[in-house]
């Protein structure tokens, strides 16, 4: 069997070659061995591992400049401030933002759709409108919006996909109407690796007047983003998938309508002033960020975009596209394995089930040969209902991931189908 995984571009210029040894090195969790073996980590949709750039930057924040941000006058809290505020200008680079009062610092993917559901949807929603998501959907981009369906007596409308994991983009087109109050959709599946043309996808909505919102938390460590070339009111990205700490991410809005929403929550850091009269807000993003925010998450989170932009992200999507296009033939030819997620635009991230073998089977024996896999249906159950399995075993790559460690994955599986022969 045979699977082409097709060039993200057929007009990019030959990317610099990644140096991957050296990579690892910067790496400390992968030097560690699990069951007596070198560890594979291969669970990197999931959570990332950390660059020791972020790690000893975290260390530095916490011990040597550690203090409350925008309040104080005193040297560690403007040193703070300055380290904080400089983290917000990365992400505005990273996204390629025009100012970086458009980037809103929030825990992750999952609070930025929230975020969006409930302060730019919700005022804007009416009974019998509806919400346009697709069927490849991270749970975080399926219940906030169910949530605010059934408050507001509006319908979530689905845009199918075909049996190789891709979108129905005629599907998505004649959904697209009158009554659509927003399109919010994933940028790269978790469970399938696709990657969705989000620039056609937007500028369809943006014809009809319709806002959209792209999560991009599988995107951001794999491919380069450009808001605006984009062209999208919304974008979100975690922080952990991303080589940054956990509990930090963050959300792109369009400045206009940023200014436009009301907070999300209330409390201190997000105001200008207080009586028990009124309160007058700040302006964005300060306004959506109530209360001490993570601090050294959002600082962590500037060094973790950094080193990424340090490696090149045309190196690391030509490097990961060859790993995922090895992987892809040698798990392809193993007899009783069936690969969910084949289409032609993919991410570097390979689900499969095994005929006969349970996934968590399948995982729980290869983490015995040292090897890290995900194994469920990773916030993703319509996805497999969709292909009629219950669970799959995924493995996603990074770029400190190489073909022996491939090599060592499927050696694995084949100790899996010898046990259950």
């Amino acid at each position: 069997m045979t699977i082409a995984i097709e060039r993200r571009s057929k007009t990019r210029q030959p990317a610099p070659e990644l140096d991957v040894e050296r990579v690892r090195r910067d790496f400390p969790a992968l030097e560690q061995t699990v069951n007596g073996k070198p560890l594979v980590y291969l669970d990197n949709a999931a959570s990332a591992q950390k660059p020791r750039a972020v790690v000893d930057a975290v260390a530095r924040a916490y011990v040597e400049g550690y203090a409350n941000v925008h309040r104080g006058v005193h040297a560690l809290s403007q040193q703070a401030t300055a380290a904080y505020e400089g983290a917000r200008e990365i992400g505005r680079r990273f996204l390629g933002a025009a100012e970086a009062r458009e980037i809103v610092f929030v825990r992750g993917s999952t609070e930025a759709i929230n975020l969006v559901a409930q302060s730019f949807v919700r005022p804007r929603l009416n009974r019998g409108d509806e919400i346009l998501i697709t069927h490849m959907e991270h749970h975080s981009n399926i219940v906030p919006w169910q949530m605010l369906c059934a408050a507001r007596g509006a319908r979530l409308k689905v845009v199918p996909i075909d049996d190789d994991g891709a979108l129905d983009l005629g599907a998505y087109e004649r959904l697209l109407g009158p009554r659509t109050a927003i399109v919010s959709l994933v940028h790269v599946s978790n469970a399938l690796g696709t990657i969705n043309p989000v620039r056609e996808l937007v500028a369809l909505a943006r014809e009809r007047g319709i806002p959209t919102l792209i999560d991009g938390a599988q995107a951001a460590p794999h491919t380069a983003i450009d808001v605006g070339r984009l062209g999208c009111d919304f974008y979100t990205i975690s922080g952990h998938k991303v080589f940054g700490p956990t509990g930090i991410g963050l959300l792109y809005g369009r400045a206009e309508l940023l200014a436009s929403m009301p907070p999300y929550q209330g409390g201190g850091e997000m105001i200008r002033s207080v009586s028990f009269d009124r309160t007058e807000y700040a302006e964005p993003p300060h306004k959506f960020e109530a209360g001490t925010p993570h601090i050294v998450g959002a600082i962590g989170l500037g060094v973790a975009l950094e080193y990424v932009e340090s490696l090149g992200i045309d190196a690391i999507d030509a490097y990961e596209h060859e790993l995922l296009a090895y992987a892809t033939e040698r798990l392809a030819a193993l007899p009783r394995l069936r690969l969910i997620g084949t289409a032609g635009q993919k991410a570097a991230v390979v689900s499969f089930v095994v005929d006969g073998v349970h996934a968590h089977d399948v995982g729980t024996i290869l983490d015995h040969e040292g090897v890290a896999v995900r194994a469920g249906h990773h916030c993703a159950q319509p996805v497999m209902e969709r292909f009629g399995v219950a669970a799959t075993t995924r493995a996603s790559f990074a770029f400190y991931n190489t073909r022996d460690e491939v090599d060592r994955l499927v050696a694995g599986v084949e100790r899996v189908l010898e046990v259950f022969s």
